[in-house]
């Protein structure tokens, strides 16, 4: 699994945590940080999971409102709470990070999710962000 992989299934579980537990995803990222440094091993992974976090945290109204647009019937809060997190990390790859392609931001959530959710998730995923990468022109 490459460094970013796992970068982007830190940056999932924060998020998630963040949702489930009902508190800031800022107030997550601090004990992440925290464990991070007792962790020099996973060093490459941390950084670019909170660029990623932040990145969410920095335009999460944006974000938000991509997903909504082009989400078609599906509220954020309706979508399982792994979704909606795989989904913000995707908008922002494809979005906010030139250093990315699209269809690679894609296919990493939709790997996510058809590993870590629902029978219709991979699909929901893809189409989703495929309609927000076509978007954006």
């Amino acid at each position: 699994m490459s460094a970013r992989t796992k970068a982007r299934k830190r940056a999932l579980d924060m998020l998630y945590s963040a949702d489930m537990r009902q508190v800031d995803v800022e107030q997550v990222l601090v004990a992440e940080a925290e464990r991070a440094v007792s962790e020099p091993d996973r060093a490459a992974s941390w950084l670019y999971a909170r660029e990623i976090v932040d990145g969410i945290v920095d335009h999460r109204y944006e974000i938000d409102e991509l997903i909504e647009t082009h989400s078609h019937g599906w509220t954020l809060d309706r979508m399982p709470a792994v979704d909606r997190a795989l989904v913000r990390i995707g908008v922002w790859e494809i979005v906010f990070n030139d250093a990315v392609p699209d269809a690679v931001a894609i296919s990493e959530a939709v790997e996510a999710a058809t590993v870590l959710s629902t029978d219709d998730s991979a699909g929901f995923v893809n189409g989703l962000l495929a309609a927000i990468s076509n978007a954006k022109g």
